[in-house]
């Protein structure tokens, strides 16, 4: 096995990436835009948010089998090109901050899964919130989802700047391809 730092990342942390990144965008536009558009007393409202549960706990899967890899296979070595010390920064802080407003998520949602008592819910056992503020985890759940919908449009905000403006194909190492 060679020493040398990739160029790439390995292609299962490529999957993982744009499989997460699919299904937080999935999430966020459930969570924040269409499900409190819909009255509690729709009965396609339990069902949302039972998706909603099943694909959170499957990001949270793949979450942690991403930071495992994260910090058992090599990786491309930090970009520091930036040309601006706050710059790379804000680009490292913000890949941190992505990692702990997700981890955020899920301990949130799974309280809030637990307070809410969802699997009576959705067994039919017991009728459907009608405020999920009540719970304490909510206030965390909405505050990491906002901070997170902003985190990742500068992050998506900072890709297509390297990709177009900078030119530098910085986006390339989280794509397949050889090392």
């Amino acid at each position: 096995m060679s020493d040398e730092t990739p160029k790439r990342y390995h292609p299962v942390h490529v999957v993982i990436h744009w499989l997460m990144a699919l299904l937080v965008f999935l999430m966020l536009a459930i969570g924040k835009f269409a499900m409190p558009s819909i009255s509690s007393a729709d009965p396609q409202k339990p069902m949302m948010l039972q998706s909603h549960t099943f694909i959170g706990g499957a990001i949270a899967v793949l979450l942690i089998i991403r930071l495992i890899m994260r910090f058992t296979i090599k990786q491309p070595a930090a970009d520091t090109n930036a040309g601006n010390a706050f710059l790379e920064f804000v680009a490292k802080a913000t890949h941190i901050l992505l990692y702990v407003l997700m981890l955020g998520m899920a301990a949130s949602g799974f309280g809030l899964f637990k307070a809410a008592n969802l699997p009576a819910v959705f067994s039919g056992a017991q009728p459907y919130p009608q405020n999920f503020f009540e719970f304490l985890p909510r206030l965390g759940h909405g505050l990491s989802a906002t901070l997170l919908l902003l985190l990742t449009l500068l992050h998506f905000g900072a890709a297509m700047y390297h990709q177009f403006i900078k030119k530098d194909n910085l986006l390339a190492r989280m794509w397949f391809g050889k090392n």
